[in-house]
């Protein structure tokens, strides 16, 4: 699995207008093939953070030249980011666990 972490902080104002283009792109990504998921978290120093997931570097690398999400990406540099970052990754390792409900009270 390939994992990007997307770092954002928003240019003042920016917000009503990105909105509607973050759903757009939202909605994209779910149609790639190789998609995994993607959650979006804003701090409460106002940093955004997306950690979206994908299969595999090649799927990743099909969202990454897909015509649409290029437009929106240089629209976010021009218009709505006062800085970004992202990270690239590779999941070494992958544990998950859910608690059981017991009944107990």
């Amino acid at each position: 699995m390939i994992v990007t972490v997307f770092r954002t902080r928003m240019n003042p104002g920016a917000e009503e207008e990105y909105g509607p283009m973050a759903k757009r792109m939202s909605e994209l990504a779910r149609t790639m093939p190789g998609y995994i998921s993607h959650k979006g978290f804003v701090a409460d120093d106002g940093e955004r953070v997306t950690i979206v997931e994908f299969e595999t570097e090649e799927a990743l690398h099909q969202w990454r030249i897909d015509p649409e999400h290029g437009k929106a990406k240089r629209r976010g540099i021009e218009s709505f980011f006062s800085e970004f970052r992202f990270q690239i990754c590779s999941v070494i390792r992958e544990r998950m666990w859910t608690v059981k409900a017991t009944g107990r009270v």
